[in-house]
This record gives structure tokens, sequence and C-alpha cells, in this order.
């Protein structure tokens, strides 16, 4: 059984959208290392197609998004052998941060460890109301690494700090609250939740789309200063583009018509 399916949605002009989900519901989709690699080849790979508009990441069944590790591999590891785990973990991140279009995480159940660094490394996340999320890691011995990094600038320090010394679990409203996810709802809405971002995604310039996933990744490594300079010029390259001319004379059209 593959632990990672793929399904790629053609959505004629608009380009297409790809689908991909963590297949390990009877383990609530923990991921081991077979199935980080998985998930980063798959990841890896759709990205490079050049008709890609969005990425949308979810868990297989109803309970779960990504649960975390595999306990139960990680218990069997010596200490030299123990980097090859948070290396994929990190490879997973990386391949989601990387990808050259937005990365939709539809959390649909828990979220756990690596799940959560994964679902932080996401662009945008849309969670189920029953959702629950966590570090854990404290509780089994070794500490949350990796893009558990990431967290500070989603929730802040203090909240960071919280989930990572005590390990415990929030649900979906107070990870709303602490902005950890944008937007909760119930189960029954969480795909048309996850379909308007992806459709507002469509409506806009492919190019343009692109070069924002692309400026928003820079700007976590610059000042103010330089990310305004970085932005100036990516800015200033889109103008003149057939793309941005067809969208700012389409935009012209329907004003003058509405008068």
């Amino acid at each position: 059984m593959s632990l990672v399916l793929v399904a790629i949605e053609d959505r004629g002009e608009a380009g297409r959208v790809a689908r991909v989900t963590v297949n390990n519901p009877e383990q609530r989709n923990a991921l081991g290392n077979a199935g980080k690699r998985e998930l980063a080849e798959a990841i890896e790979a759709v990205s490079g197609d050049a008709q890609l508009r969005a990425i949308v990441l979810t868990g297989a069944g109803e309970r779960s998004f990504i649960s975390g590790a595999n306990i139960a591999e990680m218990a069997t590891f010596e200490r030299g052998r123990a980097t090859e785990g948070p290396t994929l973990t990190h490879r997973v991140c990386e391949a989601i941060r990387r990808a050259p279009v937005p990365v939709i995480a539809r959390v649909n159940g828990w979220c756990l460890g690596a799940g959560l660094e994964i679902a932080a490394s996401c662009d945008m996340r849309v969670a189920v109301d029953s959702a629950r999320f966590g570090m854990p890691e404290v509780l089994f011995g070794i500490p949350s690494g990796m893009e558990a990094c990431l967290l500070p600038q989603l929730i802040g320090w203090g909240k960071t700090r919280e989930l990572v010394f005590t390990g415990r679990h929030i649900d979906a409203r107070e990870a709303a609250e602490c902005r950890l996810v944008e937007l909760v709802v119930p189960a029954d809405q969480l795909d048309a939740a996850a379909e308007e971002w992806v459709g507002a995604i469509l409506s806009a310039g492919p190019a343009a789309i692109r070069a924002q996933k692309e400026l928003v990744r820079a700007w976590e490594n610059m000042s103010i200063a330089d990310a305004v300079q970085h932005g100036i010029a990516a800015v200033a390259s889109a103008h003149g583009s057939d793309e941005a001319r067809r969208l700012m004379g389409a935009f012209v059209a329907r004003q003058r018509a509405r008068r």
C-alpha cells in the first residue's frame, strides 16, 4: 500500500491542482521514515509541473491529518541512526516551503509532532473543528526540533514554549485563537473551505502567484529595508508582462462596463 497518494486535477486553462494525501489511516496517518521519504518525493515531483497552481495536503480518513512520527519505529533507533528521521522531516517541510505554488494544509483531525511541523510549513491551514494540535516530543524523551522553529512566527514565543515544554494538545478553537490555523470549519465544510482558497489562487495570475510565493519565503531572511527593495524589484519586473497587461486590462474593462 502506498503511504502517499497523489491526484492531479486538471482545471483546463486555469492549470492543475495537486492533492497529496498521507495514506496511513489505521495509525492516524503516522509517518515513519519511509512515509516521510515518499511524501517529500511526491511534493518535489509535483512541484516540477509548470502548470501547477496549488497543492492541497491532507490525511486519509476522517480522524487525522498527520499524527506525527512512528514512535514504535523511533524507539528502535540507535543514537548514530537517529539523524535520519529528523532529516527526512526537514526534507518534507523544505519541499513544501520550496514548492513554487501555495500549499494548503487541509487539517482533518490529529496534527501532532512532525505533522504540526509539516502544517506549519504550509502556506495556509484550514482545520476541521474537531482537530487537535500538539508537539508531544518531550513526553517521549526528545525535544521538538526541525521546523518547530517556524512556530514562533505563527503563534509567538510564549505559545511556542507552552507547546514544546508541556507537550499538551490544543483544540481547533485554541489553534485559531493563537493563529496556528487561519480557518476552522465543521467537517462538512472542510472541502469547500479549501476549495475557496484554491479558487482564489486560480483566479490570480499564475506568474504573480509564483513570484509572491518566492517573495514570502525571501522575506523571512531579510530586514524590512531589504525586503522592501526586493519587493520593489519583483513588482517592477512583473509590470509590462503579458499576464499583468491581460489582468489589468480585464479589470479596466469591467470597471468601464459598470459605468
